[in-house]
């Protein structure tokens, strides 16, 4: 008799800050984006407020990122500084090759 463990898959989320110029906002947007392995990006204000949250997920990628694109353009011509919450599935870098 064979038994087959299907428990609780858990799946670990990294989390990364980074702050940027309102003007180099959408093209920092597009650069994870592509990365593959972001989850979520939260873009706040100085004061730490929510500005915009942005689910990512494999299928909607291409969909949502040309409306909300201009949307984040709008956002960094406003703002001076804010910063980039990125949630992601795996840890930064850890799709590098190993150097050695």
């Amino acid at each position: 008799m064979t038994q087959n463990d299907t428990g609780n898959v858990e799946t670990k989320n990294y989390t990364d800050e980074l702050q940027v110029m309102g003007e180099q906002l959408l093209s920092k947007v597009k650069e994870l984006v592509h990365e593959g392995n972001v989850r979520r990006i939260i873009i706040k204000d100085q004061n730490g407020h929510t500005i915009l949250e942005i689910p990512l997920t494999i299928g909607v990628v291409g969909a949502i990122l040309a409306p909300t694109a201009a949307a984040i353009g709008a956002i960094g011509a406003l703002l001076a500084q804010c910063s980039i919450q990125v949630v992601r599935s795996e840890p930064p870098g850890s799709n590098e090759p190993p150097q050695g």
